[in-house]
């Protein structure tokens, strides 16, 4: 036993004592290949995976610097059956290897032949590999790529892609240098991305990741396709381009649901381009429209099935993906590391936070309690309704009142799911409310307006989850979500983490129907924001 600040567990555990003098040492050194599953306050949960591991392998690192860094801070002996386990599944990765050849153009070989007679009998990967051209090598049709790497994947051996990328079209992208510059994370996670060639970079909502996906296209000075989740996002994205690069508006295009312009850089919308029409992609040309040097997913997390199909057929482009969480909802996130790339840059969201680059936050869950009358009506619901009754209970509406007024003059957002209390909300409270229903233009003119100061508070529905820079807002308040959603709460609380003015403190309310599946799931998000590292208070209504 030494004072080490690890416990190393048989379950593929990893225990950090968060107040150890080594903790900050020990965190950097197992970031690379163990995932962080919960950041309370004292002790941190880390856990190893395959694809964990793989990524870090994808990164540079072996499984002899893994088990060093197991030894070296283990405060206990390290199971030695798990360290046979970390050799083991790191010695996986690489075993095939996607090459560039000279007349088949593409092909799959191996330095362990059983490795790949096995994968040429699954029946997975049978229509995608052509002729047998030795004994450790197969050509592979380039079309299949990423199928490939994706099937590879699931059958537990993971390929190294070293087929390369083209350079694409070749464009000009400089970034601006009057009166800013890249963060030292920021800078680092476009290198990190840049060396790799491909993959996916993990930063906090607030942290800037917009300014990555820029730093990455000065680095390749090519035409590139950056896909966002709505049209909002598209235009934002633009706006801080032409801000913050050499780009002018002219060079931007936008592809959305009303405009369809093609430009060396075209920002389009996952909606427009997985929009089917009897059966086809009428968009998909776009994908095609230039010779792309660098495709860019915004919020890579929320990233639709078919694109997912797209991006197979475009393994030889670099592709970056950003995102503030590789959690996926429908657990994709293998496919995320096949077809995108492997993670190449994470940052922790209490580290950006120590570094004074995204704002504290005090989170905070309001419980209400149903009048006798709506507790019947509530427990004789059928099911499926009752999440609708507990969320929308009137009850909530007299808090939100008495929270929006305790934080009077401080720009406020006020967040739901359901448009007729989001309605009735807006209307208690004369604010103005933003919904799928309103016109681009007019959410544009009141995202703004809110930017600005102008409106110090808005009632928004999820539209405004995802990929919306409000950097004024301080206060959130949330009535009601998406069945306790673990993506939602990191976006939702993201629009609060942009650096505080004057170091104030971001206040996320939670407002919760008790004794209800209400309060079921936002136990979920209550024990998603403590894994983060956020403490999270319980108020009655009556005190605030």
């Amino acid at each position: 036993m030494n004072d080490g600040p690890l416990i190393v567990q048989s379950d593929k555990t990893l225990l950090l004592e968060v107040d150890h003098a080594r903790a900050g040492d020990a965190r950097k050194a197992i970031a690379p290949f163990a995932e962080l599953e919960r950041s309370p306050e004292h002790v941190h949960t880390y856990r190893l995976t395959p694809l964990g591991l793989w990524n870090a392998r994808a990164a540079g690192h072996d499984a002899e610097q893994v088990v060093d860094t197991l030894l070296s801070y283990s405060r206990y002996a390290v199971p030695h059956a798990l360290l046979v386990d970390i050799a083991e599944t790191m010695a996986r990765y690489g075993r095939l290897r996607l090459e560039k050849h000279p007349v088949h153009g593409l092909v799959l070989a191996s330095n362990d032949r059983p490795v790949l007679e096995e994968v040429l009998r699954a029946k997975k990967v049978a229509g995608m590999l052509g002729d047998r051209l030795d004994q450790d090598t197969v050509a592979v049709h380039p079309s299949e790529r990423g199928n490939l790497k994706q099937a590879l994947l699931k059958l537990g051996w993971p390929a190294e892609d070293f087929a390369g990328y083209v350079d694409g079209e070749a464009h000009a992208i400089k970034l601006a240098e009057d009166g800013w510059s890249l963060r030292p994370y920021q800078a680092e996670a476009a290198e990190s991305f840049w060396h790799g060639g491909s993959g996916v970079v993990v930063l906090p909502c607030g942290a800037g990741k917009t300014l990555v996906g820029a730093a990455a296209m000065a680095h390749a000075q090519a035409t590139t396709l950056i896909l966002v989740t709505n049209t909002v996002s598209a235009r934002q994205w633009k706006d801080e381009l032409v801000k913050r690069t050499s780009l002018t508006a002219d060079e931007i295009g936008e592809y959305s649901g009303t405009t369809k312009e093609i430009r060396p850089v075209t920002i389009a919308t996952y909606q427009v381009l997985t929009t089917r029409r009897k059966g086809v992609y009428p968009h998909l040309e776009l994908l095609d429209a230039r010779d792309w040097g660098l495709i860019v997913y915004d919020e890579v997390h929320l990233l639709p099935a078919p694109i997912f199909r797209m991006t197979a057929d475009l393994q030889a482009r670099r592709r970056i993906g950003l995102t503030a969480t590789l959690v996926r909802e429908d657990g994709r996130e293998g496919d995320v590391f096949s077809l995108i790339g492997p993670k190449r840059y994470d940052a922790p969201w209490k580290d950006i936070e120590a570094q004074g680059y995204i704002a504290p936050a005090d989170c905070v869950e309001v419980r209400v309690t149903l009048p006798s009358a709506d507790r019947l009506a509530y427990a004789t619901a059928e099911p499926e309704e009752r999440y609708r009754l507990a969320s929308c209970a009137r009850e909530k509406v007299s808090v939100v009142e008495r929270l929006v007024a305790k934080h009077q003059g401080a720009p406020t957002l006020v967040i739901g799911q359901y448009l007729d209390q989001l309605h009735e909300l807006a209307e208690d409270l004369d604010a103005p409310v933003i919904s799928g229903e309103t016109p681009v233009k007019e959410r544009q003119r009141l995202f703004e307006a809110f930017r600005s100061g102008e409106i110090g508070l808005l009632v928004v529905s999820k539209v405004a989850n995802f990929s919306i820079d409000l950097p004024s807002a301080e206060v959130a308040i949330q009535v009601s979500g998406s069945y306790g959603s673990r993506q939602e709460e990191a976006q939702r609380l993201g629009r609060l983490l942009r650096p505080g003015r004057d170091g104030k403190v971001a206040h996320f309310y939670t407002v919760v129907s008790r004794d209800t599946v209400d309060a079921d799931f936002a136990a979920n998000r209550q024990r998603f924001l403590a894994e983060q590292g956020y403490a999270y208070r319980i108020m009655d209504a009556d005190d605030i």
